[in-house]
């Protein structure tokens, strides 16, 4: 793409690209203007001006500038010069020495300031980050004589400015010193430095000859003083606007040196699913590609397909391996079901099987699934594994890009596409960006473990829209920004009654509806996913069901019967609930043959190595479980390591007066909506135990809460349910059959696009009640 030559409009000599500098404050300077032009300005000093530098210049301290950093909307930085130039360092965060060295030897310390400056009742000191400086809001009659005597007997200066803002500096150090500094530490041409600033705090920039930009909307006061000088360009336009007709001005003459970015051409699409996996499995039979359903026809996939039905137009953005990411006659777009969906496309991007290994199996599952769900001790990282995962988010991000129509809603799915909204975002500032966690969000301090975390909150932040399950996960989310941004919460509202607040480990009583980082404002929501209640009701009176039923009925022989379906994976507790059923049977031997425990196991996918000692620690606790209690006609616990026909899962929820529900943590836990939904279509009450850290236990009020990590109140919530009477069972099971036909899996795509036409409409839902 070629970028059309500035208009050249002074006698100035030409800035040279290879040699410019543009040393410029962020807020309402770069960090302002019509998106238009602040995407031209990141071109501009993110590849297509090659050679030029970028230094930002700014009052704000460098801990309030480090997030930034990772805002791929804002160009990178070369140099920072930070805290009104008393901070000077490299874009890495490396001191520019000695010029870093020499400032902090002149600072008194901030205790020596505001010991001297107490007896000035009028300044009130600004909470915000810094260093060598002390800043404070002051009414302009504070700047007194005597204020000033006292500034100056400590070494120091005063810088007095939009009427409010008064700094205390080392002597000899404000934003042009400090950039005059920098120019001959890096051997800059000051003929090709341009500064640009709006307020009177950029002052001394422009003091220092150099060529200058005032920006459109600037403080009057700045105007006034830089009128007459020659080399300072008043532009009309705000912002990143301004600066770009100032360069126009001073003669930069460029064309764009071709950058890896996408063509900015609209698709069709109105509404584009960004999902890892095709709402259809693919396989090769007798070498020919075919495509068949999905294996579970309860997952959600079937929801986000009827969000297509009516004519909607879409498109589905997800990987397909091939052996090469450019295979001969790949079919890049296929038709997902003609009849059902005829506006809807997939959009398969081309991985190999290491993309797909390195990106989802290893990185995803060793890196991110751990800090996900709290066991930092298993994290593994590696800086090769996170480029890749870059790399495959980059691809998906471009290919949403050029499927999505003007104005279009982008809906990107789970951790793994974590990093799609940092290269969506600049490619099409149109669009609606929402995202949806189906995992859970860690607390602030295990998420910020990662040592990507500013990237990762980051692209976050360029959503319009982020969904997590619970509200506990939005606060998470919050604390995590809030540790790498300055965040302010704009809207909030209660969680009851539709959530639990103090009766449950995961509680929280308001949660956030929308904050503001960075200039943006991001709407929040909990969305509770749900489980297809129709569905489970016309397979309940299938022939398949009833036989796979009668089957159970008949090795229960009266039993009762305890299910737990869970995939292999360390935070789903296998282990400590075969223990705690184990300690059941010891301290109530009267159970002896009265009961069955029916552990069914999905084995993890293929190529998951990490589970395998697992798998054995499992085998081993049921051998020794059945070995000590077996009788001729009984075993304890029947025990299924394999994959089941959902038919199959229905028909053990049928059986089964007890689900048995207990991860160390979940993102949400679908099974024991399964479950009541199971039960309520055969007309029998369930009774459901469900860990305390699984997302769904704020939302089905009813269940009986334990804590995997407490053994004791495992083994005692298992018995209350074997010894509940029916009354309250009945009673607990309609509560949770309600919420869970009010809240089915339709409902929530529903809600979330609603949701996010709320956030772009400037407002927001709040939590229904249950």
């Amino acid at each position: 793409m070629t970028m059309t030559a500035l208009p050249f409009r002074s006698r100035t000599p030409h800035l040279d690209p290879r040699k410019l500098v543009l040393a410029t404050d962020l807020d309402g300077t770069l960090l302002a203007g019509p998106q238009e032009a602040r995407r031209r300005v990141r071109e501009l000093f993110g590849g297509g001006l090659e050679g030029a530098t970028l230094v930002f210049v700014t009052g704000r301290g460098l801990e309030s500038v480090m997030p930034l950093l990772a805002d791929p909307t804002i160009p990178t930085p070369d140099y920072i010069i930070a805290d009104v130039g008393a901070t000077i360092v490299h874009g890495n965060l490396r001191p520019v020495e000695p010029l870093h060295h020499e400032i902090a030897a002149r600072w008194p310390g901030s205790q020596a300031v505001l010991k001297a400056l107490a007896g000035f009742p009028q300044l009130e000191r600004q909470s915000v980050p810094q260093e060598r400086r002390c800043s404070f809001i002051a009414p302009e009659g504070a700047v007194t004589p005597a204020l000033r005597s006292t500034v100056q007997a400590l070494g120091c200066e005063l810088l007095f400015s939009a009427g409010r803002y008064l700094d205390v500096l080392p002597r000899g150090v404000g934003k042009g010193p400090a950039l005059r500094r920098l120019i001959d530490a890096a051997g800059f041409d000051p003929t090709h430095v341009v500064v640009a600033g709006d307020t009177l705090n950029d002052l001394s920039l422009f003091e220092t000859g150099l060529r200058g930009v005032v920006v459109g909307g600037a403080e009057p006061a700045l105007v006034a003083r830089v009128r007459r000088m020659p080399s300072v360009f008043i532009a009309e336009n705000a912002g990143c606007g301004g600066i770009l007709d100032g360069l126009a001005h001073h003669g930069l003459r460029a064309h764009h040196a071709g950058t890896a970015e996408v063509a900015h051409l609209p698709g069709k699409a109105e509404l584009v699913m960004v999902y890892h996996r095709l709402p259809f499995d693919e396989a090769v039979e007798d070498g020919v590609a075919v495509r068949r359903r999905p294996k579970s026809p309860n997952g959600i996939m079937p929801t986000l397909l009827s969000l297509f039905s009516g004519g909607r137009t879409g498109s589905w953005v997800a990987w397909s391996q091939q052996d090469s990411r450019d295979p001969d006659g790949f079919a890049s777009h296929v038709a997902v079901d003609p009849e059902q969906y005829p506006n809807l496309q997939a959009a398969r991007i081309a991985l190999t099987e290491e993309d797909i290994d390195l990106f989802y199996k290893k990185f995803s599952k060793e890196a991110f699934w751990p800090i996900i769900f709290s066991f930092p001790d298993r994290a593994e990282f590696r800086q090769d594994h996170w480029e890749r995962y870059l790399d495959v988010n980059r691809l998906f991000a471009e290919q949403a890009a050029r499927e999505a129509a003007e104005g279009a809603t982008v809906w990107v799915h789970d951790y793994n596409l974590w990093m799609v909204p940092a290269f969506l975002r600049p490619l099409r500032p149109d669009l609606k960006i929402a995202f949806f966690h189906h995992t859970a969000f860690p607390s602030s301090d295990v998420f910020n473990i990662l040592p990507w975390r500013r990237d990762i909150v980051a692209s976050l932040l360029q959503c319009d829209y982020v969904g997590f399950h619970i509200p506990r996960y939005v606060e998470n989310f919050v604390d995590a920004a809030r540790s790498c941004a300055p965040v302010e919460v704009v809207a909030s509202a209660p969680c009851a009654p539709r959530f639990l607040t103090y009766g449950c480990a995961l509680g929280v009583d308001t949660t956030t509806t929308a904050i503001e980082a960075g200039g943006r404002r991001v709407a929040l929501g909990a969305h509770p996913v749900g489980t297809d209640v129709a569905l489970i009701g016309r397979l309940m009176r299938t022939p398949q069901v009833a036989a796979d039923l009668a089957e159970i009925d008949g090795y229960l022989a009266g039993r009762t019967g305890i299910v737990s379906i869970e995939r292999l994976d360390y935070v789903k507790g296998s282990l400590e609930k075969l223990q705690a059923f184990e300690r059941l049977l010891e301290q109530h031997p009267a159970l002896a043959g009265k009961v069955t425990l029916l552990n069914i196991i999905t084995p993890a996918a293929p190529g998951m190595e990490i589970y395998d000692t697992l798998r054995e620690e499992l085998d081993r606790t049921v051998g020794r479980i059945n070995g000590r209690f077996s009788t001729l006609d009984w075993v304890p616990v029947r025990y299924f390591y394999r994959s089941l026909p959902f038919e199959a899962v229905l028909a053990h929820y049928a059986a089964c007066d007890i689900a048995w529900i207990t991860p160390l943590r979940d993102g949400l836990n679908l099974v024991a909506k399964e479950y009541i939904a199971a039960r309520h279509a055969v007309g029998k009450p369930g009774v459901l135990i469900l860990s305390e850290f699984a997302g769904a236990a704020v939302e089905l009020h009813g269940a009986l809460l334990t804590n995997p990590y407490d053994a004791h109140s495992m083994t005692d919530r298992l018995y209350r349910a074997i010894t509940m009477g029916p009354d309250e069972a009945a009673y607990r099971a309609e509560r949770m059959a309600a919420i869970v036909a009010d809240h089915d899996v339709a409902r929530w795509g529903g809600e979330f696009l609603a949701a996010v036409a709320d956030a772009a409409a400037g407002t927001e839902a709040l939590p229904e009640a249950a």
